[in-house]
């Protein structure tokens, strides 16, 4: 016969489940996340012109960002473009921001404030740079755009530099050869189809908003650039950033009828500087990251992010905190 089991008190009982909370509390204590580690506070990103990609995808990420780090306040800026984003992260205006790799080294290069305080968290996407001018235009190439008006971004933007560059590869002179018009991307195709201008340079990534609804509402086509890069190259500097790319058929249909289009194309970077929070920055790598497949559903530049080619930020340095992130995720 079994021998009865000693009776526990109502006391004892009581005494060892308090004892086994403890321990369960201690223990989903130590496995969450402690929330003085959750980045807080506000952030400031600079994007881009209105209606660019570095404006939707900034308000994209702002999302994510919400979502990831819902104490972090972001405030997004817009502006002229690359380099003007440079300048205000380099010198604490910003804390964020995405510029092409030839603005930043232009920056550098320049010796500007704030120069040796940049770095990079993510190599992002390309740039492409693309001529646009009206289908029964007579312009064939750079060297067609003398004498003509043409819209060649705002001034501290990535696409004035690229233009300035491309232009004087082709041996011509923006400021005497043709009749600049410093207007961006939310300008640039109203212009071109009220006739106002005879040819816009834009870069950014494939396809952007803007020239596609253009080409869906005007005969427009995009002109070979694919010839300069070997004249850009001896340019030297920030010229160096720049290779050969082909925009791919269906970048534009309605304007490349089925053509691909050799052109040029730089690299677009996440830029901060070594004053930013080592935590923030792995945190905000980590969601550029996590989130290229559901920014690049509407952004398809973002599609293009890729962990294995993300932490190559040529000019800049790895921040620390992205650096960190990289190593986390070796495999």
């Amino acid at each position: 016969m079994f021998q009865a089991l000693p009776r526990i008190s109502r006391r004892r009982a009581l005494q060892g489940s308090t004892a086994a909370l403890v321990v369960f509390g201690l223990l989903v204590w130590w496995l969450l996340p402690m929330d003085e580690d959750s980045p807080k506070g506000p952030m400031t990103f600079s994007t881009g012109v209105q209606n660019g990609v570095y404006e939707r995808y900034g308000k994209l990420l702002e999302k994510e960002i919400s979502r990831d780090m819902p104490k972090v306040d972001v405030s997004l800026l817009n502006s002229e473009g690359s380099q003007q984003n440079v300048e205000r992260v380099a010198t604490g205006k910003a804390d964020f921001t995405i510029a092409a790799a030839d603005a930043v080294e232009k920056y550098r290069l320049e010796g500007a404030p704030g120069w040796d305080r940049l770095r990079g968290c993510v190599r992002l996407y390309d740039d492409y740079v693309q001529l646009v001018v009206p289908r029964g235009s007579g312009i064939e190439s750079v060297e067609d755009l003398r004498g003509k008006r043409v819209a060649v971004g705002q001034d501290r933007s990535g696409v004035r530099l690229i233009a300035d560059r491309v232009l004087d590869a082709a041996g011509l002179d923006t400021a005497t050869d043709i009749t600049p018009v410093a207007a961006g991307i939310d300008t640039m195709p109203d212009l071109l189809k009220h006739h106002d201008i005879d040819a816009f340079f834009w870069s950014g990534g494939l396809p952007t908003a803007s020239v596609r609804r253009l080409s869906e509402q005007t005969d427009v086509r995009l002109v070979d650039l694919g010839h300069l890069v070997e004249s850009l190259h001896k340019q030297g500097g920030a010229s160096r950033y720049y290779r050969a790319a082909t925009m791919p058929a269906d970048a534009y249909p309605a304007a490349q009828k089925g053509s691909a289009v050799r052109t040029l194309a730089v690299a677009n970077l996440l830029v901060t500087t070594d004053r930013t929070d080592a935590v923030l920055t792995s945190r905000l790598t980590r969601t550029v990251i996590d989130s290229r497949d559901h920014i690049g559903d509407q952004v398809h530049a973002a599609q293009l992010v890729d962990l294995r080619t993300a932490l190559f930020t040529d000019p800049l340095p790895l921040h620390a905190g992205a650096r960190g992130y990289y190593r986390s995720v070796k495999p």
